[in-house]
């Protein structure tokens, strides 16, 4: 198949004392997310979404939470490993379009560096990457601020 479409979603709690990381930025706040690595919900879900795209599995199959090795890892290491997958495969990145929800903080004034972290891993540009943000309105755990999520869709172009 010249081209491949694949999603992906990610969730993480949000606890005191945590650095916050979305989209390879480390975002001031006084709650991060909670989790093996350094817990980047959204380049978590791009990551599935590459995988996902090809029917390479999922992160947890690739980076499982019971590898010591990986504890505290950068997502952005994840994110490249995932990439170098695809491009294994004979594939290449078209475009990413994203969605976060989370009450706070308020993310897009970061939108643009993410783009640039997400961009240069995945050999891109920035135009070709779409980060959106949401809240819940206060509803749920997202609204509770006791967690966030991402989800992201993709297209893959065979190049070889």
């Amino acid at each position: 198949m010249a081209y491949r479409i694949g999603t992906g979603t990610d969730f993480h709690q949000l606890q005191n004392g945590r650095d916050l990381w979305i989209g390879g930025v480390k975002i001031p706040h006084y709650k991060g997310a909670l989790g093996h690595s350094d817990a980047d919900v959204l380049l978590h879900a791009i990551c599935d979404a590459l995988l996902g795209a090809l029917a390479l599995g999922d992160i947890g199959k690739h980076f499982p939470d019971t590898d010591a090795s990986l504890k505290n890892i950068d997502s952005k290491i994840l994110l490249t490993k995932c990439f170098q997958l695809i491009q294994a495969k004979g594939y290449s990145v078209v475009n990413v379009d994203s969605t976060i929800c989370l009450e706070l903080p308020k993310i897009m004034p970061y939108a643009k560096q993410m783009k640039t972290v997400i961009a240069t891993i995945l050999h891109i540009s920035i135009d070709d990457i779409s980060i959106k943000a949401t809240t819940t309105e206060k509803m749920g755990f997202a609204g509770r601020e006791e967690g966030l999520f991402a989800n992201a869709s993709l297209l893959l172009q065979k190049i070889n």
